[in-house]
């Protein structure tokens, strides 16, 4: 199996954050985006990793030379974006026709059960029931998780299982000719080529989907989603349990990274503070620091805090 993680996004919503770096990159309790995505599918153990970049490529570059443990990785610059279905055509002349691939989008976590891929033998797209599909790609199933249809954002009603963005795909080599159909004919919708359109057109030549669930859906995309988030995965990565500070209160959960010098603070809940930082006199709460920065006698709440 072959993992495509689509990175090439600019993060305009989270400006001034993504100014020096991609989406993917911006931390998130103790970690960075990108970090929990690759961990979280690497119990699959994937042959090799592509990831699709795009705004501030370098950045990306620079980071898995730091990440041997990913193992293999190919990075493929998606130059000029036009659309996910652009973006996954770039990376599937490095996948072979008889090889799985898990294609999953690199700006937003998720809680599922990957490990059901390992040996499956049909397509499969977790999905999300959302309040509202207007918003998304969805998914139109029978009683059995049986895909019969997809839609890009169906302004009536057809179903309410969101597409969250983790497509396993063993029909590979129909995948290709598709996106190529696409492309090759200039067929987009709302201006882009389309990965979903992509999808139907497998159905309609016969392919088998089926879905599977997505326990939790976890956004990145603006700065009070991104704080949510942050809460939430400070859960499982709160490593402030044993950690004293001269005059200082923590409430878990908490990150504090290494290095970190604090004095005189109240810290939590829901506080990631990075490698470096300098901390005094402050009250911190639902926030999320970055590595070096230095702050002193302030209340910080709600927000992100960077150089």
């Amino acid at each position: 199996m072959k993992i495509v993680l689509p990175v090439a996004g600019n993060g305009l919503r989270l400006r001034p954050y993504t100014e020096d770096r991609p989406k993917c990159l911006l931390p998130l309790a103790g970690k960075t985006i990108i970090d929990w995505i690759v961990e979280e599918a690497s119990i699959l153990k994937p042959s090799e990793t592509i990831f699709i970049t795009g705004y501030k490529a370098e950045k990306m570059d620079e980071y898995l030379q730091t990440k041997p443990e990913w193992g293999r990785v190919r990075t493929v610059v998606q130059s000029k974006p036009q659309g996910l279905g652009e973006a996954i055509s770039l990376s599937l002349p490095f996948v072979d026709d008889d090889e799985s691939l898990l294609i999953i989008l690199g700006d937003t976590l998720f809680e599922a059960d990957l490990r059901i891929l390992d040996g499956a033998q049909e397509n499969i797209l977790y999905t999300f029931k959302v309040d509202d599909p207007k918003r998304f790609g969805v998914a139109v199933t029978d009683g059995d998780g049986r895909i019969s249809r997809l839609v890009e954002k169906p302004q009536e009603f057809v179903s309410d299982e969101a597409i969250v963005g983790i497509y396993y795909i063993k029909d590979v080599k129909v995948l290709k000719e598709s996106l190529k159909y696409l492309m090759d004919n200039d067929i987009r919708t709302k201006g882009e080529f389309q990965l979903t359109d992509a999808l139907e057109m497998m159905l309609q030549k016969g392919c088998k989907f089926r879905t599977a669930p997505v326990s939790r859906w976890l956004d990145c995309g603006l700065v009070e989603t991104l704080l949510e988030t942050n809460a939430h995965v400070l859960k499982r990565n709160d490593n402030s349990g044993n950690l004293k500070f001269e005059g200082t209160e923590i409430v878990p959960p908490c990150y504090i990274g290494k290095n970190a010098k604090i004095h005189g603070c109240k810290i939590g809940p829901n506080v990631s503070i990075g490698d470096d930082c300098e901390i005094s006199g402050c009250t911190i709460s639902d926030a999320i620091v970055w590595n070096g920065v230095k702050i002193a006698n302030g209340k910080v709440c709600n927000t992100v805090v960077h150089k």
